[in-house]
């Protein structure tokens, strides 16, 4: 990924924090059969390894588990949120009629590597995880032994997991930080007035930072 400086964002707790609160990501790969991505809820264990370590898991009908081998490198794309950016909401536009639209996001990157896990107990632990984490908000949060056990036993069966040891973390925060402090605002507010909270704001604290 092209990071310019002053897009770049290489603190670990920044990124792992953002993959923590949006954890639906993109594994890429590139196994026997070639290039392939997926798109799959992880679950990471920022304390494992030196980079903090992926776990997730697939249907054991997609072939992605034999087409990977242990040790194999792969990605994981995480997107915090994007949006839109008109040359409109810049103040100086109006005066020098010089800006152009733009398109502005916040990523992570996480390069390791995949180790397969067809392991009972190993999927089991990763599900009750997964589960426990985005139930949570529910009025009556779902666990697996609302359930049948043969059936989740069965269920349990039909997937594999996939771990990832994090090699390397690479975050891009594009937000406008090569634009004066007016324009980032400008654009900051008009996201924030058309519902794009999550860039909107960010941006805003961009600002914020730029003039500290």
């Amino acid at each position: 990924m092209y990071v310019p400086q002053h897009f770049d964002e290489s603190r670990t707790d920044v990124l792992h924090d953002l993959i923590s609160k949006h954890p639906f990501g993109m594994l890429v790969t590139h196994g026997k059969a070639g290039l392939d991505a997926n798109h799959l809820p992880f679950e990471l264990d920022p304390a494992g390894g030196k980079h903090g370590i992926l776990h997730c898991h697939v249907a054991r009908n997609n072939p992605i588990w034999q087409d990977l081998g242990n040790g194999d490198e792969v990605l994981a794309v995480f997107r915090a949120g994007d949006a839109y950016v008109s040359p409109q909401w810049y103040p100086s536009k109006h005066e020098l009629h010089k800006q152009v639209p733009t398109w502005n996001y916040i990523v992570a990157h996480a390069h390791g590597r995949a180790t397969i896990r067809d392991d009972e107990r190993y999927v089991r632990g990763v599900v009750a995880r997964l589960t426990r984490v985005h139930e949570a908000s529910q009025p009556t949060p779902w666990k697996m032994t609302d359930a049948p056990k043969d059936y989740i036993d069965t269920m349990l069966k039909a997937i594999v997991g996939i771990e990832i040891e994090i090699t390397r973390l690479v975050g891009k925060a594009k937000l406008s930080q090569n634009k004066e402090v007016r324009d980032i605002q400008g654009a900051g507010n008009a996201l924030l007035a058309n519902g794009e909270r999550l860039i909107g704001g960010a941006m805003i604290a961009a600002a914020a930072a730029k003039t500290e």
